[in-house]
């Protein structure tokens, strides 16, 4: 029992990664696809929502199909729709299959971004340690290589549709090879549901307050997370001095933090509880963004941003910990709920600091993010530090 459950927390550390690569390796190739398709600005734009769009339709969907037939059968189904479209968006040069390919893409992403995450969650409860921030934390490890590794295959002679299959060919590896440990050594909870009492509560999910509490609760995390990848560049740009050439290196600093915290991260939620890896990541990661925004210092913000990224790291791994120990809901469909507001958050936060922006001045736009996230810490606390589940 113990060396399969083992074997089936590596399995799902590799799926997490690999899912983490493939997604990561679409941002090298959006300035191919925007010539390839002839697109200006706006338009593509206006395609990239539809990665987005799929995701955030399929989120839900997927906590129903894991449910229904066992998370590990929908991470299979799902890693294959990413690995099979990846290359597609690539090759396509008509916008219309480009957008099928981008918005089934999405798709396979939201999907397997709730099936993974409650699979992870069930193991988790077998394993009887923390397993959930080094999971996220490997996601964030294998974006930093899927940007890196992509452009590096293209930049030694390889075409972006090859590059994009070689990054296929190794998820669809990584599936072969953790196949059987993703099927037997977890047939003892995923036959749960069926018998789990839990598993009735499915339609009242999305109306049970503490999912939505901690739905909310990781759209500002989400948020704060989407603001620095959309604009901490060209906050160090403007408001900083810093060249175009270096701006990104922000949000670099940010995602190198992130994923370090992360991968320590769960030794640090087996320390000390949720309450105090929340309070104190939420804190430190307000002090951090004031930091990096009203610091007259580059080197300084970026260290202001770096000490963000390690607030910030631990905080949505517990929120699913709490999601799977909520009373009377369904695993798979409290982490369907709190993705879904979750990723919301991260693609419709940003817009929402476009306005407060255009309105005031981006730096204080930045602030209202960093007053955000600190309020999590006591609205946290008040809701969940009591062990309350309803």
């Amino acid at each position: 029992m113990t060396l399969k459950i083992n074997k089936a927390v590596w399995a799902i550390r590799s799926i997490f990664f690999v899912c983490g690569l493939a997604l990561s390796s679409w941002a090298p190739m959006v300035p191919f696809a925007k010539a390839r398709l002839n697109l200006d600005d706006a338009s593509l734009g206006l395609l990239l929502l539809l990665l987005g769009t799929g995701a955030i339709i399929m989120m839900p969907v997927s906590g129903y199909l894991s449910q229904k037939f066992g998370n590990r059968i929908i991470i299979i189904i799902s890693a294959v729709l990413i690995a099979f479209t990846l290359p597609l968006l690539a090759f396509f040069d008509g916008i219309v299959f480009m957008s099928l390919s981008l918005l089934l893409f999405g798709a396979g992403i939201g999907t397997i971004d709730v099936a993974m995450n409650a699979f992870g969650i069930h193991l988790q409860n077998l394993y009887g340690r923390p397993i959930m921030s080094s999971l996220h934390g490997l996601f964030s490890v294998g974006g930093l290589f899927g940007s890196m590794g992509l452009g590096i295959l293209i930049k030694i002679g390889l075409s972006p549709l090859v590059a994009a299959m070689c990054i296929s060919l190794l998820v669809i590896v990584t599936l072969s090879l953790q196949y059987n440990n993703l099927f037997s050594a977890c047939e003892e909870f995923e036959n749960m549901p069926a018998n789990d009492s839990k598993s009735s509560a499915w339609s009242w999910s999305w109306l049970n307050r503490s999912v939505l509490f901690l739905g909310f609760l990781c759209f500002i995390v989400f948020m704060v997370e989407g603001a620095m990848l959309d604009w901490s560049a060209l906050f160090l740009h403007e408001n900083k001095g810093l060249d175009e050439s270096l701006a990104g290196v922000g949000y670099a600093v940010f995602s190198i933090a992130m994923a370090g915290m992360r991968l320590f991260g769960d030794g640090i939620v087996e320390k000390y509880n949720s309450s105090i890896v929340v309070s104190a990541g939420a804190i430190l990661a307000s002090a951090g963004l004031l930091l990096g925004i009203f610091s007259p210092l580059v080197s300084i913000s970026l260290v202001g941003f770096f000490l963000l990224g390690c607030g910030a790291a631990n905080i949505v791994p517990v929120f699913f910990n709490e999601a799977g120990k909520l009373k009377n809901v369904s695993t798979a469909a409290a982490v369907a709920v709190i993705t879904t507001m979750g990723y919301s958050g991260q693609l419709l936060g940003p817009a929402g600091i476009g306005f407060i922006a255009h309105a005031s001045s981006l730096s204080k736009a930045l602030t209202v993010c960093a007053i955000l996230i600190f309020l999590a810490a006591p609205l946290y606390l008040m809701n969940f530090s009591s062990g309350k589940k309803s």
